[in-house]
């Protein structure tokens, strides 16, 4: 199995890539031999692929891909096809998803041609299966010898679709096939790593991916007890004592307040102390839930608040209105909570006022940190699925908010070749490939660029930094073959 780099972030070996690890896990349950390729901030990753494929055993290549990570991950590909031409490719991941979500609406529309049935086009002739949503159960039909080509995971009737009962009775992510050491990442000078114990989003946000995906879109639950084994298992065994919790939001689930207090009692009888940090809905946030995670260690607050302006809050269909998004930051304070507030623009509609309005509101709320990106319209987003052919612009795509009319223009993106859409390097380096009735695609940067200089320079908040890729080296003396096998089993290969 390989987990892709993703030379488009700033830092590859902060978080690790957990959906690929879950998948491991299912087939090491199972009795499967399974090596890994954790090819994250590895420069020169397809000679260290190259060397592995040449003589390694196996029958079979997992490989997970958001859509940023697709231009490598079809290098990967490529590479693996021509030195061995007889191994099984199959592809899974959150890009998957998205392709055959957008797809399955284009179908429903009645659409016969469209983006979606040409970017599953692409993929189906590069891979031998894709896998479609959830792949913990959909893997071992991939594996199948009459495997079909596109094994479906997010249809909740289909069998592979996992259920709160699967969720929570499945094995934790393989987190012993990776170098896990090598992630870097701190919550309060505490070193933590990342868990799971919520999947789906049920909102519809129209610049968010899978909003027609029910792997997506249906919240799945884990129990408190199982989430609480996890952290006591990575506290015992890895020693973190920070945790991101990389649920879409915390407190949509019931039992948030629940796992809080579980999450205090087990630092009690552990004797220790817990950095915490996670993702909350703003107009969920409530007092008790505020008190309650503070307790619980938590210290900082994520929020996709995105906009300020009320009407670009309308066109996102974000069901937050400034006044939920300043009663979250103002709770969050109250109970020593920092907050980092993530922002974006290039949605429809939008104007020199309302990317004003991002900076005002952000200083005048005081945060801790913020994030503003360039919106791109990923293939699962109502920004792409929803879009139609601009009447006189040839490669350019318009997505119309049915509320207001306001307008949203993108360029054809291959997502195959690039990933330059994908954030960016805050200190300057963005692109946009949308713009909207008042605004250019340049001009969004250069505003962007103008929140990100105005904000910190107001708050003192400094920039982030990215951290240099790593090569991956041998010594010929070593004995290529051999050293590449283990390296793939122990995670050495990352290092």
């Amino acid at each position: 199995m390989i987990t892709p780099p993703s030379s488009f972030l700033l830092d590859e070996r902060v978080f690790v890539s957990l959906g690929i690890l879950k998948v491991a896990a299912s087939l090491e349950a199972r009795g499967y031999e399974v090596n890994f390729l954790d090819l994250s901030g590895i420069e020169n990753y397809v000679a260290a692929l190259s060397n592995y494929i040449a003589t390694c055993r196996d029958t079979a290549v997992g490989i997970t891909a958001t859509t940023p990570q697709l231009p490598s991950v079809i290098k990967i590909a490529a590479a693996i096809r021509e030195i061995r031409p007889d191994l099984r490719l199959i592809l899974g991941g959150p890009h998957v998803t998205l392709v055959y979500s957008a797809l399955a609406l284009e179908r429903k529309r009645g659409v016969a041609n469209g983006r979606a049935r040409r970017a599953a086009e692409h993929l189906e002739a590069r891979f031998d299966v894709l896998c479609s949503g959830d792949g913990e159960l959909a893997i071992f039909e991939a594996l199948a010898k009459d495997a079909p080509k596109v094994v479906d995971g997010d249809d909740p009737k289909g069998g592979f679709f996992l259920t709160d009962e699967m969720f929570t009775s499945g094995p934790m992510p393989a987190r012993h096939l990776i170098d896990l050491k090598s992630y870097r990442y701190e919550i309060e000078g505490h070193r933590a790593t990342s868990l799971i114990g919520q999947l789906g989003c049920p909102f519809n946000c129209g610049f968010c991916g899978g909003r027609n995906s029910k792997t997506l879109r249906v919240i799945r639950n884990r129990s408190v007890a199982s989430i609480l084994r996890e952290v006591e298992a990575l506290n015992r065994d890895h020693g973190y004592t920070g945790f991101m919790f990389y649920d879409d939001e915390l407190n949509v689930a019931k039992s948030m307040i629940e796992l809080m207090n579980g999450l205090t009692d087990l630092q009690s009888r552990l004797g220790t102390e817990f950095q915490l940090r996670g993702f909350v809905k703003a107009e969920l946030f409530t007092d008790a839930q505020a008190s309650a995670m503070r307790r619980a260690g938590f210290r900082w607050l994520l929020t996709g608040f995105e906009a300020a302006h009320p009407r670009i809050l309308t066109n996102i269909n974000k069901r937050a209105s400034r006044e939920d998004n300043d009663s979250c930051v103002e709770l969050a304070k109250k109970h020593g909570l920092k907050v980092k507030a993530l922002m974006s623009v290039g949605h429809p509609g939008e104007t020199e006022e309302s990317v004003a309005a991002i900076s005002e509101w952000l200083i005048d709320s005081e945060v801790d940190d913020f994030d503003c990106t360039v919106i791109t319209t990923y293939p699962g987003t109502p920004y792409y699925d929803f879009a139609t052919p601009h009447p006189s612009l040839p490669d350019v795509w318009t997505y119309t908010q049915p509320e207001t009319g306001d307008r949203l223009h993108a360029y054809e993106v291959d997502y195959t070749t690039s990933a330059q859409y994908y954030k960016g390097d805050p200190n300057g380096g963005y692109q946009a490939f949308v713009f909207t009735d008042h605004l250019s695609a340049r001009r969004i940067v250069e505003l962007r660029d103008q929140v990100e200089r105005e904000v910190r320079a107001k708050l003192g908040i400094p920039f982030n930094h990215s951290a240099p890729a790593m090569r991956y080296e041998h010594s010929m003396g070593q004995g290529l073959p051999d050293f590449i096998h283990r390296a793939a089993r122990s995670g050495a290969l990352s290092r």
